[in-house]
């Protein structure tokens, strides 16, 4: 009798067991997995194009949202390597900061248009530091031009020449309208994805200039403008006239009725962070507050 149920107890027991192993490979099977769950802090990569000698430009792109602000720096190289710095310190920032972009947005950073100008000063494959960026003076005007020799900005298809100006020199804008392939990435990746404003980080005439192409200032364009000055305290300027330019990016992008910016830092060695960051607020501010979000 007692070595019957003592066999009834282990059944049991085996019993008890199995059904708690079933049970606890059920509750595993349908809990989510942490490792698939996508949220904003984690930027979607891509490579939109490679340069002359075949680096890749890079594309990291925070939250799901259908409106898309877009900022890019470096498309003069190695002579703005800050520009280049700015927009990698800003990716560390969405990094860090998963709920600062608003959840109908989206922010696209293309840190570096023209890698092989920033390797030209700066030696180094991909991100870099200010510990990277020479100490010894050199002239750091060759990393302006892509390995073309050719200006990023002179290549665009608003009014483009095959040659333009830079301050009082003459300088090669390539042979047509986006016959570079810096310049074909970055015209794909925004036909591909509509942002509703581009800004471009340049250095250093400490301003933020508008865009006109043809048809002038959108008005959109204009209240952007001010909207980072006042934020940032870089002075606002609808027209650059230091000079003519032509087959600017972003009077490229006014042609095609998309917002955009040159925002200049005021030099060539900082990235000027909190001015920069409170001008990027200013901008989803604005998105946010006259209902833009889809």
């Amino acid at each position: 009798m007692r070595s019957f149920f003592s066999r009834k107890t282990v059944v049991l027991v085996i019993i008890f067991i199995v059904l708690f192993f079933i049970y606890f490979i059920f509750l595993n099977k349908t809990k989510p997995n942490q490792n698939n769950i996508v949220t904003s802090s984690i930027p979607k990569y891509e490579i939109i194009g490679k340069s002359v000698e075949g680096r890749p430009i890079e594309a990291f792109t925070f939250g799901n949202g259908n409106t898309r602000l877009l900022f890019a720096g470096g498309i003069h190289g190695g002579y703005e390597w800050n520009s280049v710095l700015l927009a990698y310190n800003f990716i560390d920032y969405l990094n860090a900061n998963p709920n600062f972009v608003p959840k109908n947005m989206s922010i696209t950073v293309i840190p570096s248009i023209n890698p092989d100008g920033v390797y030209k000063i700066i030696g180094k494959e991909g991100r870099f530091s200010i510990s990277d960026v020479p100490t010894i003076s050199i002239s750091e005007a060759p990393g302006r031009f892509n390995a073309n020799g050719v200006d990023l900005n002179r290549n665009f298809d608003c009014k483009w020449q095959a040659t333009s100006t830079w301050q009082n020199k003459i300088e090669s804008a390539g042979n047509a309208p986006f016959s570079e392939p810096e310049s074909r990435a970055v015209r794909d990746y925004i036909l591909k994805n509509n942002p509703v404003a581009v800004i471009f980080w340049h250095s250093k005439s400490n301003a933020v200039y508008a865009s006109q192409c043809k048809n002038g200032i959108l008005p959109v364009t204009l209240d952007i403008m001010n909207a980072y000055s006042q934020s940032s305290g870089y002075p606002a300027v609808k027209t650059f006239t230091a000079y003519g330019t032509t087959g600017a990016s972003d009077d490229w992008l006014a042609s095609i009725n998309i917002p955009a910016l040159t925002v200049e830092l005021e030099t060539h060695g900082t990235i000027e962070w909190e001015k920069n960051l409170a001008g990027i607020k200013a901008l989803i501010n604005y998105f946010e507050t006259n209902n833009t979000l889809k």
